[in-house]
């Protein structure tokens, strides 16, 4: 029996007015997904545990069996594994967002406006690597640009071991109990990064970002990706925002000497694709979204079907319905749910069998369009194989699976060793 292990980014959400108090995943047309829910089991769980509004890193490890609070050891460092730098304990990493900076320290947009390109992130982070040293200690840095706004920074002291124990520059998250947490308000104002607590290494590390940030503003303000763009109308890419740092690498244990499996990850981010690999799996980068949903979704059962004979444990992390949260487009977020129940699990259906698959879909994080952040809501929860037997859920959905047998799961690390239970059954 394989497992195909489904997260799709953000599906969870709250009811909305305007889809006649349904939510997105209850409102789209999911006749595949509401299919293996009525031959299967369902549920809500908590994907890291009540209280907690969690970051998709914090999240994805959980989902994966690890407890984050044991094992998390902050987004930067997930970032730094899933592009490839070459981190050791003791450097300092962290995520980063490109973003608009306006007058004096007000944020224009986090994200600049979703418009700037890769190849112009290319652009300007070839630029800051190659102008902007660091003199406030001895230190370097790698600055890594990934997907569209995304981007990592990675520093490196040459004498002292650096700190994570500082604060976000980032005004929309914080840390809680070492976890990287949305806030539910937020003032976009930039924040100076602070130590969070007395030691050396933690008020250098601190100055050492407020450096970099400063320097690369400094530089990306009048450069010429930057002078086009204004001139375009569009939002400068002008200034970085940095959260979740980390200085250690987590100590996961490996998934496949835990389970006795041999686990592959097919993952849309560099945040997925760095837990799989921590954690022990084969993991791919899948290609970017292209814009076209049936494209991305052909590509990616395309891949999982030739994966499937080589593995018999898959995690395949779908992005979709994040974006469209965040942006608190309700409509949108409801047709890409249906696109992907359409183009990525009505092809893969045809082409295997609930008699050697059991098949578990789930999302990492409710991202409510009402909040425009992530939320502690429980999240629906489907696990469907021809052994299991049938479940009352008429639609996958979380007013459906609030009603299931699973009933809700409090912890989402709970989830993957009863998964693992019921592959070996």
């Amino acid at each position: 029996m394989k497992l195909i292990y489904v997260a799709i980014d953000g599906m969870g959400d709250l009811p909305i007015k305007s889809l006649g108090g349904k939510t997105p995943l209850e409102a789209a047309e999911t006749p595949n997904m509401d299919a293996l829910a009525k031959t299967g089991k369902t549920g809500l769980m908590y994907s890291v545990k009540k209280g907690v509004a969690p970051e998709s890193d914090v999240a994805v490890i959980s989902l994966l069996g690890y407890d984050p609070f044991k094992y998390s050891t902050g987004r930067g460092v997930i970032e730094a594994a899933g592009v490839g730098l070459n981190m050791k304990d003791g450097d300092l990493a962290l995520r980063c967002n490109f973003a608009t900076l306006g007058e004096g320290k007000n944020i224009l947009d986090r994200r600049v406006a979703r418009s700037l390109s890769t190849k112009e992130a290319t652009i300007l982070s070839k630029a800051v690597n190659q102008q902007v040293k660091l003199e406030s200690y001895p230190a370097t840095f790698e600055f890594q640009n990934t997907l569209g706004h995304r981007a990592v920074l990675l520093i490196k002291s040459k004498a002292k071991p650096l700190s994570s124990s500082i604060t976000n520059s980032d005004p929309a998250y914080t840390i809680v109990n070492g976890l990287g947490v949305a806030k539910a308000e937020v003032e976009m104002v930039l924040q100076t990064c602070e130590p969070t607590d007395k030691t050396e290494a933690a008020k250098v590390s601190a100055a050492l970002v407020n450096e970099f940030i400063e320097k690369s503003h400094a530089l990306w303000e009048n450069h010429p990706v930057n002078v086009k763009r204004a001139k375009e109308g569009k939002l400068k890419a002008n200034v970085v925002l940095t959260r979740d740092a980390g200085h250690l690498l987590p100590k996961f244990f490996n998934i496949n000497e835990r389970y006795h499996v041999n686990f592959a990850c097919l993952a849309d981010m560099h945040a997925e694709r760095g837990i799989a690999q921590l954690a022990g799996m084969e993991s791919s980068l899948l290609p970017p979204p292209s814009g076209n949903l049936q494209k991305d979704c052909e590509v990616r059962v395309k891949a999982l079907l030739e994966a499937l004979p080589k593995h018999d444990c898959f995690y395949i992390h779908l992005k979709g319905p994040d974006e469209p949260g965040h942006d608190g487009n309700c409509t949108l977020k409801t047709q890409i749910i249906s696109a992907i129940d359409k183009y990525f699990f009505g092809p893969l259906l045809k082409q295997i069998s609930l008699k050697d698959n059991l098949i578990c879909i789930t999302t990492d994080h409710a991202t409510p369009c009402s909040l425009k952040v992530h939320s502690d809501t429980p999240v629906p929860v489907l696990i469907s194989g021809d052994h299991l037997g049938s479940g009352k859920a008429v639609k996958f959905c979380e007013r459906e699976c609030a009603k299931g047998s699973l009933g809700t799961i409090e912890r989402g690390c709970e989830l993957m060793p009863k998964l693992m239970e019921l592959i070996k059954k």
